[in-house]
C-alpha cells in the first residue's frame, strides 16, 4: 500500500503545521501527533499535548483535496511529530503521513467535534496576554528568591503548579491554558474565545485551539450556544 500523502490548500498551510510541529518537538523530542481528516477529506486537525503544561494543543490546516491512498475522513492515526515534520515539504505544500505509532495514552481521548458552547465574559486576546506576561514574571522572580538547595525541578514545580492552576477571570479555566496557546503561537491577533462541550473547554483562535479536560465538569461555567 502506498504511503497517503496531504496536499495542503498552499504553502502556507504546510509552513504554519511545520512550524506547530518545531514547537511541539522543541517541549517533547519523542512528541507524538494524532492525525485526523475531516470535513469530507478537505481539512486536516492535528492533535498534540505539550508535556509541560498539561493540555491538548489542536492545529487545523486545509487541504486541497482528500489525502492521496485515503478516502474522506477515513485517515485517523498516531504518528512520530518528528517523522512528520522531516516528511513536510513546503514549496510543494505537501507531507507524507508517517506509519503509525503506539499513542501515548491522551491520544485516545479527545474532545469531541460538536457541541461546543461559548462562554460569555472570557477576557479578550491582548487581555491574556498580558495575563501570562505577569505570570511569566512572577514565575522567574520567585524562582529567583529560592535558596541555592530549593532549586530543584520539585520546588520549580511547586511554584509552577501555583500560578498556571490560577483560574482566569472567573471562567473556571486555570492560567495554564492561555499560556500554553501563548507559547505555542496561537495567541496571536484579537480573536480569542472560550468554548465549552460536557467536561471540556477549548480556548480557539484563528491559529490553533488548546483544549482542557475537566474531570468533575465545569463548575460554576455558563455557556451560550456558539
Amino acid at each position: 500500500m502506498s504511503t497517503p500523502v496531504l496536499t495542503f490548500a498552499d504553502a502556507g498551510e504546510a509552513a504554519d503545521l511545520a512550524a506547530f510541529l518545531g514547537r511541539l518537538l522543541h517541549y517533547d523530542k519523542a512528541a507524538a501527533v494524532r492525525l485526523q481528516a475531516q470535513a469530507g477529506g478537505q481539512a486536516l486537525a492535528v492533535f498534540g499535548r505539550p508535556p509541560s503544561f498539561e493540555v491538548l494543543a489542536i492545529r487545523a490546516a486545509r487541504l486541497l483535496k482528500p489525502y492521496e491512498s485515503g478516502i474522506d475522513d477515513a485517515l485517523d492515526v498516531t504518528v512520530s511529530a518528528g517523522e512528520l515534520l522531516d516528511s513536510v515539504d513546503e514549496a510543494a505544500a505537501t507531507a507524507a503521513v508517517p506509519g503509525a505509532v503506539t499513542g501515548p495514552p491522551w491520544a485516545g481521548l479527545l474532545p469531541p467535534r460538536g457541541g461546543w458552547e461559548q462562554v460569555p465574559g472570557f477576557p479578550a486576546a491582548e487581555a491574556l496576554r498580558g495575563l501570562v506576561k505577569v505570570a511569566v514574571r512572577e514565575f522567574r522572580s520567585r524562582v529567583e528568591e529560592l535558596a541555592p538547595e530549593e532549586r530543584t525541578r520539585a520546588g520549580f514545580d511547586r511554584i509552577g503548579r501555583e500560578i498556571w492552576s490560577r483560574e482566569i477571570a472567573g471562567s473556571g479555566v486555570p492560567v495554564r491554558i492561555a499560556h500554553a496557546a501563548a507559547s505555542l503561537g496561537f495567541l496571536r491577533g484579537d480573536l480569542v474565545d472560550l468554548l465549552a462541550s460536557g467536561s471540556w473547554v477549548r480556548l480557539r483562535t484563528p491559529y490553533g485551539s488548546v483544549a482542557l479536560r475537566r474531570g468533575t465538569g465545569l463548575g460554576g461555567l455558563q455557556v451560550t450556544p456558539a
